[in-house]
């Protein structure tokens, strides 16, 4: 759990203050925090920059001069783009430069510029902020007991116009709301303020619980599978699955050894060709080994029988009942 200093209004520092978990989980994605970012910023051009081709400049219907006999070189406007006041060859028009990201993205990036500032132990937890009147000494007051220092940014609970007012002629301070900040305005700043109660009575929205449960999405059905097994296993860790014993008049795999008694070596077996992947995997009983041998296995064509296989397997252990609570 990310932890940021406290300050309480008239006893200073008050120590450590944990952080909401569902906002600060430590996880950041820097894909994601450069894709908003780049989004934030084209948003805010105006897209107006314009200039004259050859074909909008005034004037130059005409040769300036004949084609032949003159020694100069041939020109067929004065308006072309290698005159003084022609036209330009390739010149800015007006667009829009608006580009729009999904409401989960911008979650999951504000998420990640929060983490980014606790990990650096930039964010201050104050009590509460509140001015009778603006005064912008006041606020420079507050910084220096804080110890808050560069690019600040303070987060209040709920619109405050006297503390707005207070930091508005501070070059670099600015104040929002708490929820209304982008990811730009926190990687921006050097420091976060955050009021306490903004924290404690602050709950997911639904893009963020969208944004949560995005990310447990993805899982393929056999790493599901595992993870599910895994769990069966750590409830009733005396239920093992036995690996079977091959005797020597049983016919082994290729290229493998008749081991009864050693561990299994996956350096000594022989890989097949990939049109022979479904036989072969069918001699192994025991999911590890198929696990050990796909970890050994780096050819991608081969991957899907690996897969279909731990299925076989991994399904096999509800049906004979090894794992099923009694």
């Amino acid at each position: 759990m990310l932890k940021a200093t406290y300050y309480q209004n008239n006893e200073g520092q008050g120590g450590k203050y944990d952080l909401p978990e569902w906002l600060f989980d430590g996880v950041i994605n820097e894909d994601v925090l450069h894709q908003v970012i780049r989004v934030y910023l084209l948003n805010q051009r105006q897209g107006n920059a314009a200039a004259k081709s050859r074909g909008q400049v005034a004037g130059g219907s005409s040769k300036p001069w004949r084609q032949k006999g003159t020694g100069r070189a041939r020109q067929g406007t004065i308006r072309a783009v290698q005159w003084a006041g022609g036209g330009v060859a390739f010149p800015p028009i007006p667009h829009s430069w608006r580009q729009r990201i999904p409401r989960k993205v911008k979650a999951l990036a504000r998420r990640s510029a929060f983490n980014t500032r606790a990990q650096g132990e930039g964010v201050i937890v104050v009590d509460t902020i509140e001015f009778e009147f603006p005064k912008t000494k006041q606020l420079k007051t507050l910084f220096s007991t804080i110890n808050a220092e560069g690019k600040v940014l303070v987060l209040t609970d709920g619109p405050k116009e006297n503390v707005y007012l207070s930091a508005r002629n501070l070059p670099n301070t600015e104040v929002r709301p708490f929820g209304q900040e982008s990811a730009y305005d926190i990687l921006w700043s050097s420091v976060v303020v955050i009021e306490k109660d903004a924290l404690d009575g602050a709950e997911p929205s639904g893009a963020e619980l969208d944004a949560m449960k995005s990310l447990k999405r993805g899982e393929s059905k056999v790493k599901i599978r595992e993870r599910e097994v895994a769990e069966e296993e750590d409830k009733d860790s005396n239920k093992k699955i036995s690996k079977p014993e091959i005797s020597s008049e049983e016919s082994a795999p290729e290229g493998r050894d008749v081991e009864p008694e050693g561990d299994f070596d996956v350096a000594n077996i022989k890989l097949p060709k990939v049109s022979e992947m479904s036989d072969f995997l069918s001699q192994f009983n025991s999911a590890k080994e198929v696990q050990d041998l796909q970890g050994r296995d780096n050819r991608k064509t081969a991957q899907a029988h690996y897969n279909d296989r731990l299925l076989e397997l991994l399904g096999e252990v509800d049906s004979n009942g090894d794992h099923e609570n009694e």
